[in-house]
């Protein structure tokens, strides 16, 4: 049987590769491990990191065509967020002029809940552990 040990990371393409670098790393807190340029495709690639842990390839190309994400299209529906507590989230988010879904309960966990979305419209979602 296949053994999978955890999520190795996600990988975004971002139409404006510098506007989403800036929303993941000054908006949502993720650091830059590293950065590169590759001249033969015209792309950058930045590795990011969420309190240490490598989560997320950020990638840019020429000319990304854009991806249906709602309503409810096939394929990845959002990326999930743990959080301390939805509220104060929100809070910081809306001070940097993020808008934010009103928030909701989760009515099999009873847990609140809300969506945001990043530059290229993916959905992102804020869950209180």
């Amino acid at each position: 049987m296949l053994k999978l040990n955890k999520v190795h990371h996600i990988a975004i393409i971002a139409a404006d590769y510098q506007r989403s670098k800036r929303f993941y790393c000054d908006i949502l807190g993720f650091s830059l491990l590293e950065e590169h340029y590759r001249a033969e495709r015209d792309s950058w690639k930045g590795d990011l990191a969420l309190n240490g842990d490598y989560l997320i390839e950020l990638f840019s190309f020429p000319r990304v065509p854009r991806r249906v994400s709602r309503p409810e299209a096939a394929g990845l529906r959002h990326l999930a967020f743990s959080v301390d507590n939805v509220d104060h989230a929100v809070e910081a988010l809306v001070s940097k002029g993020v808008v934010c879904e009103p928030v909701r309960i989760d009515p099999l966990t009873g847990k609140p809940f809300t969506f945001f979305a990043d530059p290229d419209d993916l959905p992102l979602e804020l869950y209180e552990a």
